[in-house]
C-alpha cells in the first residue's frame, strides 16, 4: 500500500504561521516569515505556540538580521542576559562561537547554561558564517526521552537531582582537544565557578511536560558517589539522544535557529576542519526548574558579587 506524503500532510500551521515539520519527534521549519523586533504581537504568541509544541523552530534566509536587530527581536520574548562569563561582542548581549577562537565549538551535548539556577528559556542562534560543509547542530527532545523511558527508570529519574557547573571536564568524551580550547575554558569559560542543583526530572513551565535535565555540564548525582553518578547519568543521557529522539539541522547562510532550551540538548557537529564558523547567539532568560513535588532548583555557589556588570546582571536575574 503507498502512503501520499504531499506537502498537505507534513506541513503545519499555527495562526498564520506555515511550519514544514523536519523530523518526527521534534523540529519545524517556519516557511516565509521576516523575523524583525515590530512583529504583530499575535505573530509572536503563535511562534510561541510553534515553539512549545514543536521544540526547535528554523528559519531560512534571514540576511536582513545584524546585532542589534537580532536582539531587539529576542527581546520580544523576555528579558536578554548576557553570558556570564564569557565576554560579549562590544556593545552587545551576544554570545559568540567562532570556530577560528579557543572554545569555538560547542561539540557536546547539552541545556545551555544549566549551571545557573535559573537557566534560560529560549535560545536564538544565527549563523553569520558557515562552512561550505560540515557543522550541523542537532537537537534533542528531552521530554519525549523521558516519556519513552521504562516504568522502572522513570521512579528512579524522579528522586535524583545533580549538580551543574560550568567547572566541569572538557576533555569527556572527546578523542583529542586542542590546547587552545583546553586553555579558553579555564580562563574564560570557568573564569567566574557557579554551581547549581536541578531536578534530573523537572515540570516544563508552559505544557506541563516532564523533561530530563541533564548534559555535559553535569557534575554529579546528589547523594551518590562519582561512579555511581557517573553510570546513571550515562544511562538516562543516552536515552535522550537516541537518534530517533533527534532533529539534524543542516546550517546555510543566515539561518536562525530557536529552541526551547527547557525541553532540549543540542549537540554542534565538529567535522569542518579549519573552516571558519561564526555563529551568534541570544538568550531570554527562564526561572529555576521545577521539580515533580514542588521544589526549585537551587543555588550552591556562585561567586562574589563584582565591578563587573556582566556577572552582576546574571547574578541579580537568578536572586
Amino acid at each position: 500500500m503507498s502512503h501520499d506524503t504531499t506537502a498537505s500532510s507534513i506541513d503545519t500551521s499555527i495562526g498564520d504561521l506555515r511550519i514544514r515539520r523536519v523530523a518526527g519527534s521534534l523540529g519545524g521549519e517556519v516557511q516565509g516569515l521576516r523575523l524583525h523586533a515590530d512583529l504583530p504581537a499575535a505573530t509572536i504568541e503563535q511562534l510561541d505556540a510553534a515553539l512549545v509544541k514543536h521544540k526547535v523552530l528554523f528559519f531560512r534566509d534571514q540576511s536582513h538580521l545584524d546585532d542589534q536587530s537580532h536582539q531587539a527581536f529576542g527581546a520580544r520574548f523576555g528579558r536578554t542576559v548576557a553570558h556570564p562569563t564569557v565576554p560579549a561582542p562590544t556593545g552587545t548581549k551576544l554570545f559568540e562561537l567562532d570556530a577560528s577562537k579557543g572554545g569555538g565549538r560547542a561539540d557536546s551535548w547539552h541545556t545551555d547554561v544549566t549551571f545557573m539556577e535559573a537557566f534560560p528559556k529560549i535560545s536564538i542562534l544565527r549563523a553569520v558564517k558557515i562552512p561550505a560543509f560540515g557543522g550541523d547542530t542537532v537537537w534533542a527532545n528531552t521530554a519525549l526521552a523521558y516519556e519513552r523511558l521504562p516504568a522502572q527508570l522513570k521512579q528512579l529519574a524522579d528522586s535524583l537531582w545533580a549538580v551543574h557547573s560550568n567547572d566541569y571536564d572538557y576533555g569527556a568524551d572527546r578523542v583529542q582537544v586542542e590546547q587552545e580550547r583546553l586553555a579558553h575554558h579555564r580562563k574564560v569559560f570557568v573564569s567566574a565557578v557557579y554551581e547549581a542543583e536541578h531536578p534530573v526530572v523537572h515540570v516544563h513551565p508552559v505544557t506541563g511536560e516532564k523533561a530530563l535535565l541533564l548534559g555535559h555540564f553535569v557534575k554529579k548525582l546528589v547523594g551518590l558517589s562519582s561512579t555511581e553518578s557517573a553510570r546513571i547519568f550515562e544511562l538516562l543521557q543516552n536515552r535522550v539522544i537516541r537518534l530517533e529522539n533527534t532533529v539534524r539541522w543542516s546550517w546555510r547562510q543566515d539561518d536562525v535557529a530557536i529552541w526551547d532550551n527547557r525541553a532540549t540538548q543540542h549537540f554542534a557537529i565538529n567535522d569542518y576542519g579549519n573552516q571558519p564558523r561564526l555563529v551568534r547567539r541570544v538568550t531570554v532568560h527562564g526561572d529555576s526548574a521545577v521539580a515533580l513535588d514542588g521544589q526549585r532548583s537551587r543555588t550552591r555557589s556562585r561567586p562574589e558579587a563584582t565591578n563587573d556588570a556582566r556577572i552582576d546582571e546574571v547574578i541579580t536575574a537568578t536572586a
